[in-house]
């Protein structure tokens, strides 16, 4: 029987898409939120983010929520208290744009480092030892081979970002390491994109979106002018950067099959498992489908690269079918299409 989760981050976009799955499939749902890309309920009854009010409307079921930020350690102690019945945590809190990165640095070690060593300080303190981590293929920085496997080395990182990612997957095994108590699962995850397909929740960045699917979105509904592709000299076959884009429906079913694997009996140790598509779409590609899902041209202008970005990254998705009985079943089209039909029903994001 499915137990209770705490989900970290749940009023953002990974989170918010998680909920839903996780409620769907009878989970006791706690979540926590420091607010920090999240927009309150537009209507001003309550004080719940949007995002989770829509989840629960989607669902119709009711999930506990408390802000709390990460770093605030007697705020977590009370979220436990206040939830005796916490069996897993799903931890999907964190600052995690590439370029903010090389900006923020001590903003995103101390928020990404220190809020989860508090989340894990707390949770042994409270004998919650099952955890899942929403990680990153960041962290295998620039690929010796692709498709990238789990086995492939990590901590070579190309931005403060991703060696944040590195370094708590490397404190958990840790952690794990010492206390056989622990059972933790690393999600590698690649590129999400789209949204839930009914077009309520979705990707809802505060102020200029980091990744190139929501900017291509506000393109289309003239809230920007224009993409900007960085660099058209990797090799590539368009020149372009290519990526592993993963459905974030694809990716919350990958969560909760993790959840539901991790609260098995007997469960110990550390297990890494990648969640991508293994079919790499480049940023001419995806400008290309994206128009095509919303027949509205995207004009585009190509720029120079950017800092730490490499030629291409995709997955081998082996280990989850392996394990999870997880493959991605969404293309890009379908991502396009879910992500055109949340920006259609909400050209201003959760704040409109």
């Amino acid at each position: 029987m499915p137990g209770t989760v705490l989900v970290t981050g749940a009023a953002g976009y990974v989170g918010s898409h998680c909920l839903v799955d996780l409620l769907k499939a009878d989970y006791q749902v706690v979540a926590v939120d420091n607010f920090t890309n999240a927009v309150v309920d537009v209507t001003g009854e309550t004080d719940y983010p949007e995002s989770i009010l829509r989840v629960q409307k989607l669902t119709g079921k009711k999930c506990a929520f408390h802000r709390v930020d990460l770093l605030d350690k007697e705020g977590l102690r009370k979220v436990m208290t206040s939830h005796p019945d916490i069996d897993c945590v799903l931890h999907c809190a964190a600052l995690k744009a590439v370029g903010e990165s090389f900006k923020e640095v001590l903003s995103y070690y101390g928020n990404n480092i220190t809020g989860a060593v508090n989340l894990l300080e707390v949770m042994e303190e409270f004998k919650v030892f099952r955890l899942v981590f929403s990680s990153s293929a960041t962290v295998y920085g620039v690929p010796e081979y692709l498709p990238l496997d789990e086995n492939h080395r990590t901590g070579n990182c190309t931005n403060p970002y991703g060696t944040t990612k590195d370094t708590v997957e490397r404190l958990m095994t840790d952690l794990a390491a010492s206390n056989p108590a622990w059972a933790i699962t690393l999600l590698r995850y690649f590129n999400p994109a789209g949204a839930h397909p009914s077009g309520d929740i979705g990707d809802n960045p505060l102020g200029i979106p980091n990744n190139l699917l929501p900017y291509i979105a506000q393109v289309g509904v003239g809230r920007r002018d224009k993409v900007f592709v960085y660099g058209s000299d990797y090799k590539t076959p368009d020149g372009t950067g290519c990526r592993d884009y993963l459905h974030v429906m694809d990716l919350s079913d990958g969560h909760v099959k993790a959840l539901d694997r991790i609260l098995e009996a007997g469960r110990s140790g550390v297990e890494v498992i990648n969640l991508g598509t293994g079919h790499p779409a480049s940023v001419l590609e995806v400008i290309q489908a994206f128009s095509k899902a919303s027949g509205v041209e995207i004009p585009y202008e190509v720029v120079g690269r950017r800092k730490g970005d490499v030629d291409s990254l995709y997955a081998s998705c082996d280990k989850a079918e392996k394990l999870l009985g997880w493959r991605a079943e969404r293309n890009l089209s379908e991502m396009c299409t879910d992500m055109w039909n949340w920006q259609q029903k909400n050209p201003q994001g959760f704040s409109a």
